[in-house]
Protein backbone atom coordinates (compact mmCIF):
# COMPACT_ATOMS: atom_id res chain seq x y z
CA UNK A 1 0.00 0.00 0.00
CA UNK A 2 2.83 2.36 0.80
CA UNK A 3 4.49 1.58 -2.52
CA UNK A 4 1.29 2.56 -4.39
CA UNK A 5 1.23 5.91 -2.62
CA UNK A 6 4.93 6.38 -3.30
CA UNK A 7 4.44 5.62 -6.99
CA UNK A 8 1.63 8.15 -7.26
CA UNK A 9 3.70 10.76 -5.50
CA UNK A 10 6.74 9.95 -7.63
CA UNK A 11 4.77 10.35 -10.85
CA UNK A 12 3.53 13.74 -9.74
CA UNK A 13 6.94 14.96 -8.56
CA UNK A 14 8.84 13.52 -11.53
CA UNK A 15 6.74 15.47 -14.05
CA UNK A 16 7.39 12.87 -16.74
CA UNK A 17 3.73 12.84 -17.80
CA UNK A 18 3.41 14.20 -21.31
CA UNK A 19 0.77 16.66 -22.39
CA UNK A 20 -1.09 13.95 -24.32
CA UNK A 21 -1.15 11.64 -21.31
CA UNK A 22 -2.31 14.49 -19.10
CA UNK A 23 -5.09 15.40 -21.52
CA UNK A 24 -6.18 11.78 -21.81
CA UNK A 25 -6.27 11.41 -18.03
CA UNK A 26 -8.22 14.66 -17.67
CA UNK A 27 -10.74 13.58 -20.35
CA UNK A 28 -11.19 10.18 -18.71
CA UNK A 29 -11.77 11.75 -15.28
CA UNK A 30 -14.16 14.36 -16.69
CA UNK A 31 -16.18 11.81 -18.66
CA UNK A 32 -16.46 9.57 -15.59
CA UNK A 33 -17.67 12.51 -13.51
CA UNK A 34 -20.17 13.57 -16.19
CA UNK A 35 -21.57 10.05 -16.58
CA UNK A 36 -22.08 9.73 -12.82
CA UNK A 37 -23.99 13.02 -12.77
CA UNK A 38 -26.05 12.03 -15.84
CA UNK A 39 -26.99 8.75 -14.17
CA UNK A 40 -28.32 10.59 -11.10
CA UNK A 41 -30.24 13.10 -13.23
CA UNK A 42 -31.80 10.33 -15.34
CA UNK A 43 -32.65 8.28 -12.26
CA UNK A 44 -34.47 11.06 -10.41
CA UNK A 45 -35.78 12.97 -13.43
CA UNK A 46 -37.46 10.29 -15.53
CA UNK A 47 -40.79 9.99 -13.68
CA UNK A 48 -41.27 13.78 -13.28
CA UNK A 49 -40.50 14.15 -16.99
CA UNK A 50 -43.14 11.57 -17.92
CA UNK A 51 -45.71 13.32 -15.72
CA UNK A 52 -44.83 16.68 -17.28
CA UNK A 53 -45.25 15.32 -20.79
CA UNK A 54 -48.54 13.68 -19.82
CA UNK A 55 -49.91 16.87 -18.27
CA UNK A 56 -49.13 18.85 -21.44
CA UNK A 57 -50.85 16.44 -23.82
CA UNK A 58 -54.31 16.77 -25.32
CA UNK A 59 -56.84 16.11 -23.85
CA UNK A 60 -55.52 17.47 -20.58
CA UNK A 61 -55.88 14.75 -17.93
CA UNK A 62 -56.23 15.43 -14.22
CA UNK A 63 -53.25 14.38 -12.12
CA UNK A 64 -55.25 11.52 -10.57
CA UNK A 65 -56.11 10.18 -14.05
CA UNK A 66 -52.49 10.44 -15.10
CA UNK A 67 -51.17 8.53 -12.08
CA UNK A 68 -53.85 5.83 -11.88
CA UNK A 69 -53.14 2.60 -13.77
CA UNK A 70 -56.69 2.36 -15.18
Amino acid sequence: MASGAAEKGKALVDGSESAAESAARWAREWSTWAMKKAKVVAHYGFIPFVILVGMNSEPKPRLAQLLSPI
